[in-house]
């Protein structure tokens, strides 16, 4: 039976939603397994469209610079994520807390998700706190992945049921979509790839109608960009009107996943949507985020030799990517289709990351 403990999490918003989409799933996979969480963020905004109306179990608190704590005691655990390093005033209160009353401690350092071999080699291990308020501590790193040798991926209970029972129609409709016969629907979230000119024009010249729909955000700046692009260069390269753009609104998570399902195709960035594009199951490219050192050359190839790719597929990310300066592969998504189906029933039969963590936890308390 898992008790019932309050957890804080602390998380400072980059860029790009991707670290507040993962802490917000986690404090409400948590909530909606009996657990109180209290959420501290530096900037809340996303969630006023990621998610309008809440959840019963998760307080979202501004996380100010110094943090107003307004008398409020710490929880049973400390998460912090992605390395966001707690904010010294609440670790000073965590370490009264905890040492006047005798409580065991659980700090756990979320960390980001990675295919790589050092993520089954570091998930679990403690790392003292020798200096600051914190002293005398000990954290556990946690480490979500792929694999039954680390902290697995965030998944809800229900999300195969959800998923076996969403209405692909319905879901279109309140969008107001012109569909048209046998048109194939392609998902476009993703940074500002130099190739996207290249896709566009590709899927221009497919046989059957194709519609991208296009993610509000940086997906959307660039998607208009690259049609401005193609419009100067090569006038006519959409002249059988084969390919639509639909450009959507900020959506939900809920709305997110419902998207993914609802594509034949999905372009995927970031951390948070390579999870969900795993469990919807269907074709996908990753946009990786591209770091200065080119260090996410080496995680992209960690994740597609996880994948077992083919060469089609290992291809066209290397491109979409920049990591190669090869022309852009035409998409086969009927060729890639089978890895991930593979991959996605692998997954499946693990345990989700907020069970593993639950019980994570409670070995730390113990």
């Amino acid at each position: 039976m898992t008790h019932t403990l309050l957890w804080d999490i602390f998380c400072k918003v980059i860029d790009n939603y991707g670290d507040i989409g993962v802490c917000w799933r986690l404090a409400r996979q948590l909530a909606a397994r009996g657990q109180r969480v209290r959420l501290w963020v530096d900037d809340d905004s996303a969630l006023h469209w990621m998610a309008p109306t809440g959840y019963r179990g998760v307080e979202v608190r501004p996380w100010t610079q110094p943090l107003d704590l307004q008398g409020l005691p710490p929880g049973d655990v400390l998460v912090e994520a992605f390395g966001c390093e707690v904010a010294p005033e609440f670790i000073a209160s965590y370490v009264r807390w905890t040492g006047d009353r005798g409580r065991k401690h659980a700090w756990i350092n979320l960390e980001y998700l990675s295919a790589e071999a050092y993520v089954e080699r570091s998930h679990g291990l403690p790392s003292p706190v020798m200096h600051g308020p914190g002293a005398g501590l000990t954290k556990h790193f946690f480490y979500p992945g792929f694999t039954p040798r680390t902290g697995g991926l965030l998944r809800e209970p229900d999300l195969q049921a959800r998923q076996a029972g969403f209405d692909r129609a319905a879901w279109l409709a309140q969008f107001d979509l012109p569909m048209r016969a046998e048109e194939q629907l392609v998902c476009l979230f993703c940074y500002e790839p130099q190739a996207l000119p290249d896709l566009l024009a590709q899927l221009a010249r497919s046989a059957t109608p194709m519609r991208l729909l296009v993610a509000a955000g940086r997906a959307s700046a660039a998607a208009h960009a690259a049609v401005a692009d193609l419009d100067q260069r090569e006038p006519a390269w959409n002249g059988r009107q084969m390919l639509a753009l639909s450009y959507l609104p900020y959506l939900t998570q809920d709305d997110f996943d419902h998207l993914l399902w609802a594509c034949d195709l999905n372009f995927v960035r970031g951390e948070d949507s390579l999870v969900r594009a795993l469990w919807a199951g269907k074709p996908f490219v990753w946009h990786i985020y591209p770091q200065h050192d080119d260090a996410h050359h080496h995680k992209l190839q960690a994740w597609l030799d996880l994948l077992d790719a083919p060469d089609s597929l290992r291809r066209f990310h290397r491109t979409w990517n920049a990591v190669d300066t090869q022309p852009l592969p035409a998409p086969d998504p009927s060729a890639w289709a089978p890895a991930v189906l593979a991959a996605r029933q692998r997954l499946l039969a693990q345990p989700d990351l907020v069970s593993q963590l639950l019980e994570f936890v409670a070995r730390v308390r113990t």
